[in-house]
This record gives structure tokens, sequence and C-alpha cells, in this order.
């Protein structure tokens, strides 16, 4: 997918962030929107800033976490749009809890939107992405798809999941030659609302918004060029790219660190 202009783009998460990003670079570069997400005032937001450049744009609220919701949605952006070419499964939210304390409730609200919202996604517009003769599936992950941290169990478990299942997907769409191709993200502190949003200890969401560098807008385009360099992994940011070389580390030498350094926090709150 070297060529944007007149292709078709699913994006999850198309409210605000890397999906509202993404959506208005890519109808910059001439590529027609299927926009998604539940929060429908964000998603109208976007769909205004993309219209009037040349491209068809259109939207519906999904809940990714629903399956027949999803599926539905699949169908219904190829039958508005004729084609689908590229889906982006960027729908995400955020949780810091202790696994002692987490509810299931908590538990599997976030892994039903960034874990099975993924394969939700990936599972119902590959067909068509199959059909298209040319087509890429783009997955987030996160550099908590590389390293585990305290309090974010969850979240790990999910990301990591996305890593290994779009790792897993690229090889077999390569054994089976199909003409599509898939790539992982692993985006490092984003400027966004995800953190903000965060169900839980907030502690960690300012600490977040403190250390984010990366602008939506610059994830956006590493993660598009990734797509037209086919590549199977991206790492958006420098801090993922150090995340990264810590998690080919032995596993005592980044987790004691960490560990300590969770311990001094807790006294320092203490105070």
């Amino acid at each position: 997918m070297k060529e944007l202009r007149g292709r078709v783009a699913a994006i999850t998460g198309a409210a605000s962030g890397i999906g509202r990003a993404l959506a208005v670079q890519l109808a910059d570069a001439g590529c027609h929107l299927a926009l998604a997400d539940i929060d429908e005032a964000g998603l109208a937001e976007t769909v205004a800033m993309c219209e009037g450049r040349g491209v068809k744009v259109t939207s519906a609220r999904v809940d990714v976490a629903d399956r027949d919701a999803v599926f539905a949605w699949a169908d219904q952006v190829v039958a508005e749009h004729g084609v689908v070419n590229l889906v982006v499964n960027n729908a995400g939210v955020a949780l810091s809890v202790d696994i002692e304390q987490m509810s299931y409730e908590d538990l599997e609200w976030l892994l039903g939107i960034n874990l099975w919202g993924v394969v939700h996604g990936t599972k119902a517009f590959l067909p068509h992405l199959v059909a298209s003769g040319e087509g890429h599936v783009v997955n987030l992950s996160s550099v908590f798809g590389l390293v585990s941290i305290p309090s974010q169990s969850a979240y790990n478990a999910a990301k990591f999941g996305v890593r290994g299942f779009t790792d897993a997907l690229r090889m077999e769409l390569e054994i089976a030659r199909r003409p599509v191709s898939a790539t992982t993200v692993h985006p490092g502190g984003i400027k966004t609302n995800i953190a903000r949003s965060m169900r839980g200890d907030q502690t960690l969401a300012a600490e977040f918004d403190r250390i984010a560098r990366t602008t939506p807008d610059e994830a956006a385009r590493q993660i598009i060029r990734a797509v037209q360099r086919n590549k199977r992994r991206v790492l958006v940011g420098p801090d993922a790219k150090v995340i990264d070389v810590l998690s080919r580390l032995p596993a005592a030498a980044f987790q004691r660190p960490m560990v300590a350094l969770a311990r001094l926090g807790n006294r320092r709150r203490r105070r």
C-alpha cells in the first residue's frame, strides 16, 4: 500500500488522539475514510475536520468490544465504499490498579476493547481486505506490549496479546501469499486523552501526561510511513526506542529497578 490516493481506510477510536490524526492525514493523502468510535461528539468533530478534502467520509458509532457490531460495521463500510484497503484497530482504554484490587468487571472492560476489539476488527475486515487485492492491517499495541509495569497487568496482557496476535497474522499472510500485510504499532508516550480517562489510580496518569513527548500528528506520520514501507513493527517516539532496548535485558535487570522505584514512590505518597 505505497499509494494511498483513492484507497479506503477504516479507523477505530477516531474521535480523538492518534485515530483523529490518522484520519486527517489520510484524508490529505486522498484516502477515503470510514471512521468509528463510541464518542459520537468527538467523532463528528473528526468527520468535520476531514470533509472538504475531496474524499468520501462515513462514520458510525461502534463499540469494538461488541463482535456483532464490528462485523456489521465492516459490512457497512464495504456497502458504502465498495471496498476497504486499510483497517487501523486503534481504539483503546487504560486501567491502573494492582491485581489484588482489580475487579473482574474492570479487567473484562479493558480486555474487551484493547484486545478483543483488535481481534474483532481484524477478523471482520480481513476477508474484505483480501478481496480488495491490496490491503493492510494496523494494530495498536504499546510500549507496554514490550515491558511489564506494576499496576498495568490488564493493559500489559492486552498489549502483549495484540503484539503476538499481529506478529502471527503477518507471518500467516506471508505463508498464504495473501495480498494483505500487517503492522504492529508500539507507541510510547503520546499526548492523547487515554491517560486522563484512565480508570483506577490517577498517579500514573499524571506522570504519563508529564513525560509524554510525542504528538498524535507525529505518531500518525510514523504509522502511515510504516504502512507504505510495509514494516512489521513501528516504535513511535524516542521513549519507545529506549523501552525496546530495555525489553531485551535479562528480566531481573529491568524488574528489580522498577520494584525499587515503585516502593520509593509509594513511600513518598504516604508522607
